[in-house]
């Protein structure tokens, strides 16, 4: 169940004086079951990207294809595409509408024709895999705190039993410990039920600890597509983006160039705590 995008590009106001390439000649592919990244500066493309997934957006030119289908042949079920790849605005809580949590989260369950039964017992599990207690099931979903109602959204595309499920900046505007608890339970989500993951993220951190391989986007084409490591390897490149490097790779390269033998490409930090205590052994 891979996504594979073949030389897609996607124009805005195309033949207008407003044209705009989002997209430029964009091939990628992502297997069943990876944790990808995607970052990029505002502009990027990265958000429109994303929206080619599920077909939320029809490519200028090229080809969308959902294990190994075009999604814009003739006879295609685009909708039932959406049941299969989810996706997350960025804030997504401003989609809850429901008078409680419980029936938001049955809410796409039953646009699938599952019974109330089918609907509420996906609902529950979907609520307990983002740590969502019973006792606020019946609350209304603005009564919560702002994490809270993130991790509710969040649920209400994970009660579809998507394959694979895309997140604009699920974490923007939280905290650091409401930002960890969503990436700890996603990271668990992927690696219990080996779901797909796409996440676009601003935070450098964060997709060095999660993610295991790492789309760059620059005007609107792939400037870099490897691990977290290689990617970052490449920091005054980035620089040039409007990007940074996560904070350990910049420390890291501070320690070497006062002569410490250590690891100039760890980016989190339990390898660069490793890198250090090794070179201070040695």
């Amino acid at each position: 169940m891979s996504i594979r995008l073949e030389h897609v590009t996607y124009t805005y106001s195309p033949g207008t004086a407003y044209e705009m390439h989002a997209l430029r000649d964009v091939s990628l592919e992502i297997p069943k079951g990876q944790f990808v990244g995607i970052i990029g500066h505002t502009g990027s493309g990265k958000s429109t990207l994303i929206q080619h997934f599920n077909g939320l957006m029809k490519p200028t030119s090229g080809h969308v294809f959902y294990d190994g289908e075009d999604i814009w042949g003739e006879k295609y079920d685009r909708r039932k595409l959406r049941f299969h790849v989810g996706l997350v605005f960025q804030y997504p809580e401003y989609q809850l509408f429901e008078t409680d949590v419980i029936t938001d989260v049955c809410f796409g369950p039953k646009n699938q024709g599952l019974s109330p039964d089918e609907c509420r017992e996906r609902a529950v599990e979907a609520l307990r895999i983002v740590g969502i207690k019973e006792k606020n099931f019946k609350k209304s979903p603005f009564e919560l705190s702002g994490g809270q109602k993130r991790r509710v959204a969040i649920a209400g595309v994970l009660a579809m039993n998507p394959d694979m499920l895309v997140l604009d900046e699920p974490t923007a505007g939280l905290d650091p410990k409401g930002r960890d608890e969503i990436l700890d339970r996603l990271s668990v989500l992927q690696e219990e039920r080996k779901i797909t993951i796409a996440l676009v993220s601003h935070s450098m951190e964060d997709v060095a600890r999660y993610v295991e391989r790492l789309i760059v986007m620059n005007k609107g084409e792939k400037a870099f597509d490897d691990t977290p490591r290689n990617v970052f390897a490449h920091y005054k490149e980035l620089e040039e983006m409007g990007l940074a490097a996560p904070q350990m790779t910049y420390i890291m390269h501070a320690l070497a160039e006062r002569g410490l033998k250590v690891d100039t490409q760890a980016t989190t930090i339990e390898e660069a705590k490793r890198s250090i205590l090794q070179a201070l052994e040695g």
